[in-house]
């Protein structure tokens, strides 16, 4: 059995102080880390290994970046997603035995209409067909990371507020939709089929005081083999001091 997990921190190395209590605080195998806003030179490898993890980045300097540390042996995949001309830091992968872990961190997409918007389908899109083929390589393939996707009305706090809004349209959810027909399972959601739980709430008009969130870090997997796991949502660090805007999704995994 292993504990894998994903949290957006908004910025590494603002978030030091929250990673080192939090992986003090939990027994944590795999962590994917999104948008660490730090050009790789300046990544915070030290304090990482001081307590344990070997660490594979990719970033750039105030925007993207992603990272993932790990306990034990494994092997850089890659940094990057093969095939679309883009500088932007949003995906990085280990592979482990016979199985891969794919960290990204897909665009927001600003509103819906705009170029921005586009650039998000054209990313998803050139990433569905790319993890397909990863899929027939791998026997277990382990999707983590900020989506920037809520999967269902029930991952959204008010679904009429957010109704065909950014986040939460029919064309962004026809991704996972695409992900599952390919033979991923949302490891919460098959879980936890009712449960209204969130993972980002906005720093603004008190959300994470009144709960209104959406649930759009998800960890998805994909296996030829029989999966036991356990999936949860840990809010704690959302309401320390100075938090990020997301919290950490976990699954403890056993194949």
């Amino acid at each position: 059995m292993i504990t894998i997990a994903s949290w957006n921190v908004n910025s590494v190395r603002s978030r030091l102080d929250h990673l080192r209590r939090w992986l003090g605080e939990n027994n944590i195998n795999i962590l994917c880390l999104q948008e660490t806003k730090v050009q790789d030179v300046d990544f915070p490898e030290q304090m990482f290994s001081e307590i344990g993890f070997q660490t594979v980045f990719t970033g750039q300097k105030s925007y993207n970046g992603v990272c993932i540390l790990f306990d034990n042996q494994a092997n850089l995949f890659c940094k990057e997603l093969q095939g679309l001309d883009d500088d932007q830091r949003r995906l990085i992968a280990i592979k482990k035995d016979n199985s891969l872990f794919v960290n990204i961190y897909v665009p927001n997409g600003s509103a819906l209409g705009s170029e921005k918007f586009q650039y998000k389908l054209r990313w998803l899109n050139k990433f569905c067909d790319w993890i397909a083929e990863r899929c027939k390589e791998f026997e277990n393939v382990f999707l983590l990371g900020d989506f920037n996707i809520a999967p269902d009305d029930l991952d959204v706090h008010d679904p009429d507020e957010w109704r065909d809004k950014i986040l939460c349209s029919p064309t962004e959810r026809e991704y996972i939709n695409k992900l599952k027909s390919i033979g991923f399972i949302d490891l919460f959601r098959h879980k936890n089929r009712k449960l209204k739980a969130f993972s980002w709430w906005d720093y603004r008009a008190a959300s994470f005081r009144r709960n209104r969130g959406l649930r759009i870090d998800l960890i998805l997997a994909y296996t030829k083999n029989r999966l036991s796991f356990d999936c949860w949502i840990d809010p704690l660090p959302r309401g320390w001091e100075k938090p990020s805007d997301h919290t950490p999704v976990l699954a403890s995994i056993k194949i």
